[in-house]
């Protein structure tokens, strides 16, 4: 929270009830393993917790007050109680939104929006100081805790919005009330907890409605849902970024892959032109580029400032990130999440690397009555790039060792992958890691590269 506040006011901010002494709050934590003396603490409440189990620990490491949802016997102390605590957390993100003065974007999309706010990131630090969504804390509770660490120093924000079914865009678009909303794209990730394709639409352009209507709304030319969110943005200010379509407000030309995946580009933006380099490896990353740089620079952002902050940033940890192994072979993590497009971007990575190439595919999760096929046609895509040898684990992955053909291998265990890959691994050979995070293909990465260059 800026600032502090009365213990009762902010109760009636939350429509609860207060009990015990009328204190000043300003710092809220829901961990009573990260409580600092004089922390309000907030108790959570999910499937496998009970925030309000913690309150007493909470008083005896220093927390001067508590929300809950249940007062248990401690009402003796300084507390509100509200019906919903994950709601009051909503509420009170809201108000140290409101009391902020920096320019907000959020953003959100099926894929890509975590390398699309590590560049404006980058992008806006050369401007001022800029906070920006840590980690995978991008839900419902991630984002109001974001928005909790905006401070007065703070002259931009950039706030990720992940969903895994409906409303979880709104909820978080709802509290930020950005002043500039991006949406990356929408296409068949996470689809089980949507329908489908069009429910998966409907629920990334949730981040439209609650945006105020002086806001501007950022949107992806190429998608083939542009016009739906172009409608649903209404009379809102409209502005397209595009790979390579010149009547899109920002876009690139002059697109250069070279050697292990690096790209160079002419950005063209509405206030002029940049020559970029990308560290971030990948073609489909152009468009991440054009989408940050129109964001950062309807921000305020100079050109200069867009094309250092680009060109600046490194791969994301476990986003096609090239590593030195084994015996020097190259290990490229991406195993933080993994979607049939995302898989295909990662393959056209991967056959830019003169080594021998060998796809290390794990499962993908969520895709539904589509898992089998999904998983198929990656394999058959990746046979048609020319990857030499395709090596999997789990049982949805067996489906792209078929699709794959000769020289698949579809592996019982994880540690018979990782033992088949420690055998061949050497400074000829680049392994492409990537499962979605319940496959848990970072292991391999892990014994891979430990140690690397042995």
């Amino acid at each position: 929270m800026i600032g502090t506040i009365l213990l009762s006011a902010l109760a009636e901010k939350l429509g609860g009830e207060r009990f015990g002494d009328d204190i000043e709050v300003s710092v809220l934590s829901t961990d009573t393993r990260a409580i600092k003396k004089g922390d309000t603490y907030l108790a959570l409440v999910g499937e496998n917790f009970n925030g309000n189990e913690f309150v007493a620990e909470a008083f005896s490491k220093g927390a001067v007050a508590a929300i809950v949802s249940d007062i248990g016997p401690e009402n003796s102390q300084p507390l509100i109680q509200v019906k919903d605590t994950h709601i009051a957390l909503g509420k009170i993100a809201s108000l140290s939104r409101q009391k902020s003065i920096a320019k907000v974007i959020a953003l959100t999309g099926s894929q890509g929006k975590t390398t699309v706010k590590e560049m404006i990131g980058a992008i806006l630090n050369c401007e001022g100081e800029t906070l920006i969504t840590q980690a995978n804390l991008n839900n419902t509770i991630g984002v109001p805790l974001t928005l909790l660490q905006i401070n007065e120093s703070h002259k931009y924000a950039v706030i990720e919005m992940g969903a895994d079914c409906h409303g979880e865009v709104e909820f978080s678009a709802t509290i930020t009330k950005p002043d500039i909303a991006l949406l990356t794209n929408a296409n068949a990730a996470h689809i089980e907890g949507f329908g489908s394709l069009q429910g998966i639409v409907q629920a990334k352009g949730e981040i439209i409605d609650p945006t105020p209507e002086d806001a501007s709304i950022i949107l992806n030319a190429d998608d083939p849902s542009v016009e739906q969110w172009i409608q649903r943005a209404g009379k809102r200010n409209v502005l397209l970024f595009s790979e390579a379509n010149s009547s899109a407000d920002c876009y690139a030309e002059n697109i250069e892959v070279a050697e292990k995946g690096i790209v160079n580009f002419d950005l063209h933006t509405p206030k002029g032109e940049e020559q970029i380099t990308l560290k971030v490896l990948g073609r489909h990353n152009v468009i991440n580029a054009a989408a940050a740089a129109l964001a950062a620079q309807t921000s305020g952002a100079s050109l200069a400032s867009i094309k250092t902050g680009l060109e600046s940033l490194v791969p994301v940890q476990s986003r096609l990130n090239p590593i030195i192994g084994l015996r020097d072979c190259c290990v490229v993590d991406d195993t933080y999440n993994a979607s049939p497009n995302s898989f295909k971007a990662a393959i056209d990575v991967l056959m830019f690397f003169p080594e021998k190439k060998i796809l290390v595919a794990g499962d993908m999760k969520e895709l539904g009555t589509e898992a089998e096929d999904s998983h198929r046609q990656v394999g058959a895509y990746a046979a048609d790039a020319g990857v030499e040898d395709l090596w999997a684990v789990g049982e949805l992955s067996k489906h792209t060792a078929e699709g794959f053909g000769p020289n698949s291998k579809s592996f019982d265990s994880m540690q018979e992958l990782i033992s088949a890959c420690k055998a061949v691994a050497n400074n000829d050979v680049v392994f492409l890691v990537k499962g979605s995070r319940g496959a848990h293909m970072e292991d391999v990465v892990r014994e891979l590269t430990v140690g690397g260059g042995d």
